[in-house]
């Protein structure tokens, strides 16, 4: 069979876990044996840490595949795929290792399983470097399905660094394949909303100083729009040791949601909190495009699998996106143009991530 792996480099470009979950996901859905050398060669500790471990042995269960490589370290894993099915699967980074970033590599290829899936998927809800589950639930669920499909996510319990301890179910069914989507008018921003939260040791008052601090913020550029960050206390049976943080979402009149969101530490003031969130989200409004930085990349896999064209407005072109767009193109058949978007104002940085789908089609449906 080594004559026909895929050989993938893990470390050009964005260098990271990105690269894998991405080939990973491809290779399962497609049936193309694949070979990922120099794993996460871009960061300071190379290799598969438990988070990327557990997505790869949860993408192999999903598939019945077969993994090699696959320990903690491993700088190069080689996957074979088998049938996709349905049924429930748990996959658990027994660390604060993001669910949201397992979500990312197992939902693609649920959507093509032969029967509904449950996932159970057990880790950090709300860690660095990683959406957090809010913004799964609030932003990327409500957009994805625009590809036609639907899932439900339930948080069962939330986890935060360093032990992790969270969970969240996610059930999905299969789909026969894709529709491609249209997001290019950005208009209006009509609402702003969101959850400021403290879980475990903290006072509420930290999560009330964190919203009062964004509202604050945002209030200098945007004047005349209600503005409800609701300070939440997660209840202790529900949450696992201690954490904070804040994701605020601007909901457009033609039903974009862009966001932006900060994690509380130890030694961080949550007026700083509050104010990073508040800071991200005015950057992702003033682009002008319809999608924020972290959704970006995350709808590169659907618009690949979809049959039709499909279109999106962005800001500045990530280097997560663009690593997206280079491994779907290599494993796939789809084609993806990235075009300076013509503005009536020269200072929007907005592009057009435009691709034609490779159109997948469920075989078990």
């Amino acid at each position: 069979m080594d004559g026909d792996r895929v050989e993938i480099d893990g470390g050009i470009m964005e260098g990271g876990g990105q690269i894998l979950r991405v080939s990973t996901a491809l290779s399962c859905l497609l049936g193309l044996p694949l070979r990922v050398r120099r794993i996460r060669a871009g960061r300071s500790q190379p290799g598969l840490r438990p988070q990327h471990l557990s997505g790869l042995e949860i993408v192999r269960d999903l598939c019945d595949g077969k993994l090699n490589g696959g320990e903690i370290g491993s700088t190069e894993i080689t996957f074979t795929p088998g049938k996709i099915k349905g049924g429930t699967h748990v996959a658990d980074t027994k660390t604060a290792g993001s669910v949201c970033l397992l979500m990312q590599v197992a939902m693609p290829c649920v959507l093509f399983a032969a029967s509904p899936s449950e996932l159970h998927l057990k880790g950090g809800t709300n860690a660095e470097m990683a959406p957090q589950i809010d913004y799964t639930v609030m932003v990327l669920k409500p957009i994805v399905e625009k590809f036609n499909f639907t899932f439900n996510c339930d948080i069962k319990k939330r986890g935060y660094y360093p032990q992790g301890g969270g969970e969240v179910v996610v059930q999905m069914s299969p789909v026969k394949e894709l529709s491609p989507i249209n997001l290019t008018e950005r208009g209006t921003v009509t609402k702003i909303y969101g959850r400021a939260f403290v879980a475990g040791a903290l006072p509420i008052k930290l999560a009330k100083d964190m919203s009062s601090a964004a509202v604050r913020c945002i209030r200098k550029e945007i004047r005349d729009l209600y503005i409800n960050i609701q300070p939440v206390r997660e209840p202790d049976d529900q949450a696992v040791g201690t954490g904070s943080g804040i994701i605020i979402v601007a909901e457009t009149s033609t039903g974009c949601l862009l966001a932006g969101s900060s994690l509380g530490k130890r030694g961080k003031n949550s007026d700083k909190v509050g104010i990073e969130a508040a800071e991200m989200l005015l950057k992702n409004l003033k682009h002008g495009g319809t999608v924020d930085d972290s959704l970006q990349d995350q709808l590169i896999i659907f618009m690949a699998l979809a049959k039709g064209v499909s279109r999106v407005k962005s800001g500045p072109i990530t280097l997560h996106t663009q690593t997206a767009i280079h491994f779907a193109e290599q494993l796939t058949k789809a084609k993806f143009t990235v075009t300076k978007s013509e503005e009536e104002d020269p200072s929007n940085d907005t592009y057009i991530i435009e691709c034609q789908g490779m159109g997948m089609i469920n075989p078990n449906l």
